[in-house]
């Protein structure tokens, strides 16, 4: 099934832009480590010389919430692809707050480290990163001194991305241009490679994460 989506966006893409599908991302609705089977698997299809698309792994990213048990099979099973990890926040109280999954210990930072440090060991590649920054919530100095403790625990780099605000959710705030620059320039101050990643689609609320919530709505 996997597959499949991915072989009908390339030929949509071939027909309306002349090109078809030069990378793949894992990463959305549902967490693909959940899908573990199905994801390796897939990931064999897309880079098998004899494929379609024969994709080089390193134009794979697969991204996870942090799970540890299942990101040590894929460092075992080794499919070649990268690896991504939705943090955004640097300590268990935080992670928490926003990202239920991190309250068991089999899933919370302590776990995800000795998880990226056995990736890297076995692998030897690096890990991105994603952090989504929210006013006065995980923008601060001593947060970015946090986060570059975490991004050395094994080779990374970070990305950088502002909370895209919906309708109905008040809980947090987007984050200000001032506030976001200042997170980035600690970062780099402290060694970390750091991108920021640009929202597209706010202005018809269709940037990510605004979506599923119209979608759930209606």
């Amino acid at each position: 099934l996997i597959y499949e989506q991915v072989r009908r966006m390339d030929a949509l893409a071939e027909e309306r832009y002349g090109r078809g599908v030069s990378n793949v991302v894992f990463m959305g609705m549902g967490e693909p480590l959940l899908n573990y089977n199905g994801v390796v698997r897939s990931i064999g299809l897309l880079t098998h010389e004899k494929a379609r698309f024969g994709l080089s792994p390193r134009r794979i990213t697969v991204s996870t919430v942090g799970l540890a048990r299942r990101i040590r099979d894929l460092a075992s099973d080794d499919p070649g692809s990268r690896l991504a990890v939705s943090l955004h926040a640097p300590t268990d109280e935080q992670r928490s707050a926003i990202m239920p999954v991190n309250e068991s210990e089999k899933t919370d930072l302590g776990a995800l480290e000795g998880a990226l440090r056995h990736y890297h060991e076995q692998t030897g590649r690096e890990v991105t990163y994603e952090y989504c920054l929210f006013h006065h919530f995980n923008d601060s100095e001593t947060d970015a001194e946090r986060l570059a403790e975490i991004a050395r625990w094994v080779p990374s780099k970070v990305n950088l991305l502002m909370y895209n605000p919906v309708e109905g959710i008040a809980d947090f705030e987007r984050t200000t241009e001032a506030r976001l620059d200042a997170f980035a320039g600690a970062l780099a101050r402290q060694g970390v490679t750091v991108t920021v990643r640009r929202s597209r689609g706010r202005d018809i609320d269709a940037a990510c994460g605004q979506l599923k919530r119209v979608s759930n709505d209606e």
